[in-house]
């Protein structure tokens, strides 16, 4: 058996049955909340409970991401990986405060086994997902969550509670596990550097990158922090 302390996860939050089941796609993520749009410029996409109830902490987060110039349409891709990350936490019943990296991984497994329901659409005669497409030769995106999509909740997650800890709110750890020496490097790298190579942040996907190489289009490995 792998002890605890190896995950880097404290001993005194080991994983509960529904946080296993989550990870193996056994039980349903809550669908409980929702995004909703906002009434304010400085807040046009919120988080909502199941009573539609504002998710304050979310909203403060938020708030400040506008504050430093993303777009409302980013604003609203952090909401939804907020509304996700909030509705583990409510399916395994730990409040925002309390969270460790046992619900990072609850998440990340959740993200791993479910289907995408955005992949279920799809025209009659069309290819199924993960299939290559014979004319194009590209490949139709898979039935799950893609590695992109994994790394980006985790990023989303990470900010939120890194701004919280900044105020003294939150857990002392941040929940998502983060690759400190690469933080470290690219704090103190110059723009004109080519960005070097390092090992991924604890469940952190691999994730490819797409770029055009004399009209084709190649697939590289990036590895996410």
């Amino acid at each position: 058996m792998v002890r605890q302390e190896h995950l880097g996860m404290s001993l005194s939050h080991e994983f509960s049955r529904v946080h296993r089941d989550l990870m193996d796609g056994r039980v349903r993520l809550s669908r409980i909340g929702a995004v909703a749009a906002g009434t304010s410029v400085s807040l046009p996409w919120l988080v909502v409970d199941g009573a539609g109830r504002e998710v304050e902490p979310v909203s403060s987060y938020l708030r400040d991401r506008l504050l430093g110039d993303v777009s409302p349409l980013t604003c609203r891709s952090y909401a939804f990986d907020l509304l996700r990350w909030f509705r583990v936490l409510w399916t395994v019943d730990v409040g925002w405060e309390q969270a460790t990296e046992a619900e990072a991984a609850a998440l990340v497994g959740w993200l791993r086994s479910a289907r995408n329901p955005q992949r279920q659409r799809r025209r009659e005669g069309g290819h199924p997902p993960g299939a290559v497409n014979p004319t194009t030769g590209k490949r139709v995106l898979a039935a799950g969550y893609a590695p992109a999509t994994i790394a980006h909740n985790l990023s989303a997650v990470h900010g939120f509670y890194a701004f919280h800890l900044h105020f003294g709110r939150g857990p002392v750890l941040n929940p998502v596990p983060e690759n400190r020496a690469r933080r470290a490097t690219l704090a103190h790298r110059s723009p004109l550097e080519v960005p070097g190579r390092h090992r991924r942040g604890r469940l952190r996907p691999r994730v490819l990158e797409r770029v055009s190489l004399m009209g084709w289009s190649v697939d590289r490995m990036c590895l996410s922090d």
